[in-house]
């Protein structure tokens, strides 16, 4: 055992300690964070136009500051991204992190000095809690990869700009620098096919232990790995035993990921984004992740089923209750304010506070008037090849409002490694899983609005070809699981295996 791992434990304890005192006092911890936020941005132009320095307590602020997404914040944002200083937060950002907006073409979210060490420093104590609760710190002696984007940042009116996890790249401890991979050339590469070979030559000697990213894409370097090897990653690895994941549910993928891998490993699941580092798992056996209360974030939460009412009710964490399904609006020292980031999360506990997120209040099926979420799609999924050989290797799920014949229904588009001997069946098996998760789709069934859903089988590679196909193909990029128009659907049509 290395000086280096031996360390890492009484590390861990003294972060898990630091964690445990404001987990334990969740409502002064955001109250603090609240006032700091007010107070540090009362002399911006946002907090002039919103008159900051009349804002004493939560009430004061929803008076003052409504909602918005990124195209209601434009206005600020642009001047930000001219130059200007002082407009959201004090002075300049450190930097843009760009990201593709669905409905506002890219965006650029401010990251400042008093915002960036959040995204480092949460990841690194979700490590560090693991290794205080499992005792196991042999991994930090290996090599440790995270598929992420590049690296190389362009200047912007004096602000470095690119993809946050080619931002967060820069921020590796030094520590670390030796047992990361990939190497800075190939992290460089723009085309992630060509990115993903690189890795499996320079990964294939090496220790792995650590292997982290978004399980998709994930995915694809395992069968990359598998596929030159003719080996299970785990026999490939030997001491491969955490992999990290964040950006979606990682159910979906359990099981093919067991398959690939040939055993269990552990995993720690983030929830990262541009506007924030929100949450990490902190247990291996809870459900849910520790949502990140003393990160220069303050939280409220909107009912989703309320969302798109007038004046729907915002909270804070001190009035939301266990399995209800909400909006995330968040308020952070990187100049966001009340700033809607699309997110729904559900919680799991409140002693502390921990969340799953449930899906986007966007990608949603309401098409009939069933309003059907991501987690509900996953969890009928999940179930419906509980105890199977089926193994599923992506989904997305759209309305088909006019078949050709017969009631409407909703298509689920599959691309399956295993597929089941019975389709009909296993169609049947979701759709009565979805039934009892939502009683408005129940209704819609029963009351013959709609007929039982009906899956197309998607050909091997088809989604890789789909996202390739809109210049979405790795890095931070995602696959929608829900859709309430036919764009995605029809983009499909050409990777349909025929009936």
């Amino acid at each position: 055992m290395s000086l280096k791992s031996i360390l890492a434990k009484p590390f861990a304890a003294k972060i898990y300690k630091k964690v445990q005192k404001w987990a334990n006092n969740p409502i002064e911890t955001q109250e603090k964070v609240f006032q700091n936020l007010i107070f540090e941005a009362s002399q911006t132009v946002f907090g002039k136009d919103h008159n900051f320095k009349s804002i004493n307590n939560h009430e004061d602020f929803i008076k003052r500051v409504p909602i918005r997404d990124y195209e209601a914040l434009k206005q600020y944002t642009e001047r930000m991204v001219a130059g200007e200083e002082n407009i959201l937060w004090k002075g300049k950002p450190l930097y843009f992190a760009k990201t593709s907006g669905t409905t506002s073409g890219a965006k650029y979210i401010p990251i400042t000095k008093e915002s960036m060490p959040n995204h480092v420093n949460a990841a690194r104590n979700a490590i560090l809690l693991y290794i205080h609760e499992t005792g196991n710190a042999k991994f930090v002696d290996g090599k440790m990869i995270f598929l992420q984007g590049s690296p190389i940042l362009k200047e912007l009116n004096g602000v470095q700009l690119g993809r946050l996890s080619g931002i967060v790249a820069h921020y590796v401890p030094k520590y670390l620098q030796k047992n990361r991979l990939p190497s800075w050339k190939t992290n460089c590469i723009e085309d992630w096919e060509t990115k993903v070979d690189a890795v499996v030559e320079e990964t294939l000697p090496e220790n792995m232990t650590i292997i982290s990213g978004i399980p998709s894409w994930v995915q694809m370097y395992f069968e990359k790995l598998q596929k030159k090897t003719g080996k299970k990653v785990g026999d490939i690895f030997k001491n491969f035993n955490l992999f990290i994941f964040g950006g979606v549910n990682y159910e979906p993928y359990r099981a093919k990921f067991e398959n690939l891998i040939g055993r269990k490993v552990d995993s720690i699941e983030f929830y990262p984004a541009s506007e924030g580092f929100f949450a990490f798992q902190d247990k291996q056996d809870e459900k849910g992740m520790l949502l990140q209360l003393d990160s220069g974030m303050f939280y409220e939460f909107i009912l989703a089923e309320e969302f798109f009412d007038e004046n729907p009710k915002r909270i804070t964490i001190r009035d939301v209750a266990i399995g209800k399904n909400y909006v995330m609006i968040v308020s952070t020292n990187a100049g966001l304010w009340a700033y809607n980031i699309g997110d729904t999360v559900i919680f799991t506990s409140i002693k502390p506070y921990r969340v799953i997120v449930s899906g986007r209040i966007k990608h949603f099926i309401s098409a009939f008037g069933e309003h059907v979420i991501g987690k509900e799609v996953e969890q009928a999924l999940k179930e419906a090849i509980e105890n199977t050989s089926v193994r599923i290797n992506e989904f997305t799920v759209a309305p088909q409002i006019s078949p050709e014949s017969g009631l409407p229904y909703h298509e689920w588009f599959i691309e399956f490694e295993n597929k089941p001997e019975n389709l009909s069946a296993l169609a049947q098996k979701i759709d009565n899983a979805l039934q009892q998760q939502n009683s408005y789709y129940l209704d819609l069934i029963v009351g013959k609005v709609l007929q039982p859903l009906k899956i197309s089988i998607i050909q091997k590679n088809g989604f890789q070809n789909y996202m390739k196909s809109i210049g979405k193909l790795g890095g931070q990029n995602k696959l929608p699981r829900l859709a309430n128009d036919r764009k995605i659907a029809d983009a499909l049509n050409t990777e349909i295996v025929p009936k």
